[in-house]
């Protein structure tokens, strides 16, 4: 007769951590130039309040989605949006994943035209999965990213 593995309390802490999130369709997201981090229902564009859900995001960790976007409006008054989807392999704790958000993001931001950025932001969302751009649009008109005052490329 074989022996069953031994319980495992950690493991099932992470388990129902990544099921309360899937459950609750949590993305975390994040836009310039105001600065504003939160998290946000992916699915009915509600606001998230902190509490055991910010918990499980930030000490659990995650297979990762992070969606990233300048959003720019050109010399007709159209807006439109320069994107990128990374997803590092395999489990990140949400501390570990600064450093590639922050080369990606960068190298976004260099890549746009400087006279008609906006705006910037990523959508991080702990599980794998891909954001279309029409979803991810919906996503930062909810959090109020298009309603922000213009970069200014020389204020230091």
């Amino acid at each position: 007769m074989s022996k069953r593995k031994p319980h495992n309390l950690k493991a099932r802490i992470d388990r129902s951590c990544r099921a309360l999130l899937a459950a609750n369709h949590v993305a975390v997201v994040n836009i310039d130039p105001s600065g504003r981090q939160g998290m946000i229902n992916y699915k009915s564009l509600k606001s998230i309040a902190p509490g055991k859900i910010g918990k499980a995001v930030c000490e659990v960790p995650h297979r990762w989605t992070i969606y990233m976007s300048v959003l720019c409006i050109d010399a007709r008054g159209d807006r439109y949006s320069k994107s990128v989807e990374i997803a590092p392999d395999g489990v990140y704790l949400s501390d570990h994943l600064e450093d590639v958000i922050e080369h990606c993001y960068t190298e976004l931001r260099k890549a746009a035209n400087q006279n008609q950025m906006v705006a910037s932001g990523w959508i991080a969302i702990p599980e794998a999965m891909s954001l279309d751009e029409g979803h991810a649009a919906r996503i930062f008109e909810a959090v109020g990213a298009w309603n922000q005052v213009k970069v200014d490329s020389c204020a230091a």
